[in-house]
């Protein structure tokens, strides 16, 4: 298969396999989706579920949230990791919100990477989950998967989402990205799968006989 051929057989599997494709972040609206993907990174989605409940209780506005010492967020959030960081850019972004976006969370890619704590991933999740606009936020599973279907070069995370924004259409990017994510985490993992076993990679390579040693 060529490229083009691999990337459309990605994406009819994927949407055979995940026709629906809730968010895995629990939240109730733009800001707290926000914190919630801020909390995942080097965190499980699972885990940030359990989290997040207890935080939203205290605080689930920015308004509110800016008034919350960053020790007792710090506190409810240890479990995610990086606590210290996390709880002082939660603090810090929600009181930005307040002061200079009138407590919303602007619709703007450029606007939420200056946020304290949001990256690029993060900012595009947002962006794409909330608002509608085209993303294609490239997580591990992603950028995993991306080299062992050949997608990318797998020289960093920033050239497999460009790639990837060249292999499939705009308007499947939001959707394709979580689709990804799914089969990443259900079929085709880090430990679960070397590149030569789970369905896709079969199919996709047939008579791949060596492991894909996945690039950083």
């Amino acid at each position: 298969m060529t490229k083009a051929e691999r990337a459309a057989h990605v994406a009819t599997r994927l949407e055979e396999l995940y026709p629906e494709t809730p968010i895995p972040l629990d939240h109730t609206d733009v800001y707290t989706l926000l914190i919630a993907v801020l909390l995942s990174a080097q965190c499980t989605d699972e885990r940030v579920n359990k989290i997040t409940p207890a935080l939203f209780a205290i605080a689930s506005t920015p308004q509110t949230m800016a008034k919350v010492p960053v020790g007792t967020i710090r506190d409810i959030i240890k479990p995610c990791g990086l606590s210290p960081r996390k709880s002082v850019a939660i603090s810090e972004l929600s009181k930005i919100l307040v002061e200079k976006y009138n407590g919303a969370v602007p619709d703007d890619m450029e606007a939420l990477e200056s946020l304290p704590g949001v990256g690029h991933k993060t900012a595009s999740v947002v962006m794409s989950q909330a608002f509608g606009v085209p993303a294609f936020p490239v997580d591990t599973h992603i950028h995993r998967l991306a080299q062992r279907w050949k997608l990318t070069n797998g020289k960093n995370v920033v050239q497999t989402e460009k790639d990837l924004k060249r292999a499939f259409p705009k308007e499947s990017w939001n959707k394709l990205h979580l689709q990804i994510i799914f089969y990443g985490r259900e079929y085709c993992s880090a430990r679960g799968c070397d590149g030569t076993t789970c369905p896709l990679c079969r199919e996709l390579f047939p008579d791949r006989k060596r492991a894909v040693k996945t690039r950083k």
